[in-house]
């Protein structure tokens, strides 16, 4: 999935100002900002990939890549009130699961939920 791409001709100037935007950002705080408002957090270690091409007879491109995975994002943590919710289904369908012997005055009472 594409986040971002940009593509102009510029000067060698203005790509070597923009080449050192890139490494600073990467310096300071890990960051590289896009377009309006877009940044993405680069990880400690990267794969890197620097690609020199002859294109043709009068065209050479180079391509500087860098890559790194993410961790998987942790479960969240159930909320008090989900967990509540949770314990009573359970109490519920153990309550149901119970034949007319085992049910005791407790468990037929219905839950009276606090104010």
């Amino acid at each position: 999935m594409e986040i971002y791409e940009d593509a102009r001709e510029v000067s060698r100037a203005d790509l070597a100002a923009w080449l050192r935007q890139l490494a600073s950002q990467l310096e300071t705080g890990g960051q590289l900002f896009y377009g309006a408002a877009g940044a993405v957090t680069v990880a400690d270690q990267v794969r890197c990939e620097l690609e020199i091409e002859r294109e043709s007879d009068t065209e050479i491109s180079v391509e500087i890549e860098f890559s790194w995975t993410t961790p998987a994002p942790a479960e969240a943590p159930e909320s008090s009130d989900e967990a509540e919710a949770t314990e009573k289904d359970e109490e519920a369908k153990d309550a149901e699961e119970k034949t007319p012997e085992e049910k005791t005055p407790e468990s037929d009472a219905k839950p009276t939920e606090a104010a």
